[in-house]
């Protein structure tokens, strides 16, 4: 596998509440993970980094080889997570209220295990396509599905930013697990909304199809959510299955 990632301020926010991170554990499986922090006075930036920072630290010392294992250990460890999210919040008065979404996947050579909690997503690059993997969770995700409202509508209506599953403010934080098989050439994009609010479908998958290397891809994604606004922070963490052989190995 190769990775890169970017995350970036954008053009209106006073501060990045995003936060991304890489990580290995014991036995050379990779987990990325990227966060998108929300509520409080500085709550945002506070929820994410404990997130991604908490997750990683704890997986660093796990020697899973196993995609169930690893789902597994996972959701629990999202679940005493959202704890220590609630418990920081209520220590101080500025932090109140204060949550994060969250995309991730475990890496297991040919599989990985992808989840999601709110609305930063997941997606697939394969054969020249690309396809959402995740299911936002938010308000107008859930007027769609009842088809209440367009697609279109969704991407310009006022409550566009009410998210219904978080990890922190609510006692309950569900986790959406998937299990793909990886094939040769796939790429697997993890973003928050500061990327997909700015861009449409079509354009995050011209950006990765004429852009030459992982790294460029990363930074010609968060340059043009900046050319159409940079309304939100932007983060994006590419990763690619370089070649069957590199596959078959891990």
């Amino acid at each position: 596998m190769e990775f890169s990632y970017k995350s970036d301020i954008g053009q209106v926010r006073e501060r990045n509440e995003d936060y991304v991170g890489l990580f290995k554990n014991r036995a050379g499986i990779r987990f990325a993970v990227v966060a998108d922090g929300l509520g409080g006075h500085r709550g945002g930036d506070v929820a994410s980094e404990m997130a991604v920072s908490h997750l990683g630290y704890q997986f660093e010392t796990t020697i899973f080889t196993d995609p169930h294992v690893g789902a597994k250990w996972l959701e629990e460890q999202v679940k005493q997570e959202n704890q220590l999210i609630l418990q920081r919040a209520n220590q101080f008065s500025d932090l109140t209220g204060m949550g994060t979404t969250l995309v991730c996947a475990l890496f297991f050579g040919k599989r990985a295990v992808l989840a999601n909690i709110g609305d930063s997503r997941g997606y697939l690059l394969r054969d020249d396509k690309l396809f959402q993997l995740t299911e936002d969770h938010s308000l107008v995700n859930e007027l769609v599905k009842r088809g209440q409202i367009s697609s279109e509508e969704a991407r310009h209506h006022p409550q566009k930013n009410i998210i219904t599953r978080t990890l922190g403010v609510s006692d309950e934080a569900v986790l959406d697990q998937q299990l793909i098989e990886l094939l040769p050439g796939d790429l697997l994009l993890l973003c928050t909304d500061g990327l997909t609010n700015m861009l449409e479908d079509q354009q995050l998958l011209e950006t990765l199809l004429n852009s030459t290397t992982l790294s460029v891809k990363c930074e010609n994604l968060i340059k043009q959510a900046n050319e159409a606004g940079g309304k939100d922070n932007i983060t994006v963490l590419a990763a690619a299955v370089q070649d069957e052989v590199e596959v078959a190995e891990r």
